[in-house]
């Protein structure tokens, strides 16, 4: 499947260059954008693999962009296109969550291989937070199977053993999630 791509440079000349370019290597160019905001909404709409943003721009900078799409956890990785080199940008990219920083003028063979690290990169550190979520919401649901089995030893004198039983056979008669019948019977207490 080709990787998806949003363009947002204030140039419509840059950004025709690139488009032209990166459909030539094989990517689908989703959107183009003018300005930091309008790239943040295609992003939030077309929901693409990557971003390749000029820092300068009108309206909302590429950095600010690139700030507000990692906040969000936007799916997308972004690769900053820039004339500026200096530390001072450098450390703010830093700080924006993005995924590659190329200075002007580029060269096809180092924007599509920084393309291909930062897409790489960004399904990688997606991975990783989808475990995290999953790892949260079993953390949740065993702390409140465990205060469940408390009530349940409490009002009915059971081994926690026997109150570890009965949630389970209770989520298997009505075929949901243990933390479910464990949330039931914490409200109900």
């Amino acid at each position: 499947m080709k990787k998806r791509i949003v363009i947002a440079d204030d140039e419509p000349i840059t950004r025709m260059d690139f488009s032209e370019l990166l459909r030539e290597a094989g990517y689908d160019v989703v959107g183009e954008a003018s300005d930091g905001f309008d790239a943040v909404e295609l992003c939030r709409e077309l929901n693409p693999d990557l971003v390749l943003m000029d820092v300068k721009m009108p309206l909302l900078d590429g950095l600010k962009a690139s700030k507000i799409l990692a906040e969000e956890n936007s799916s997308c990785s972004v690769v900053l296109i820039t004339a500026y080199s200096g530390k001072e940008f450098i450390d703010q990219a830093k700080d924006a969550g993005v995924m590659g920083y190329i200075v002007k003028p580029i060269d096809e063979k180092s924007l599509i291989a920084t393309i291909e690290v930062a897409i790489a990169k960004g399904d990688q550190f997606r991975k990783i937070q989808e475990k995290v979520v999953k790892t949260e919401e079993q953390l949740k649901s065993r702390k409140a199977i465990e205060k469940a089995k408390g009530i349940l030893m409490r009002k009915y004198d059971l081994t926690e053993e026997n109150a570890y039983n009965k949630i389970r056979k209770l989520s298997m008669d009505k075929r949901c999630a243990m933390g479910d019948i464990a949330n039931a019977i914490i409200l109900n207490d």
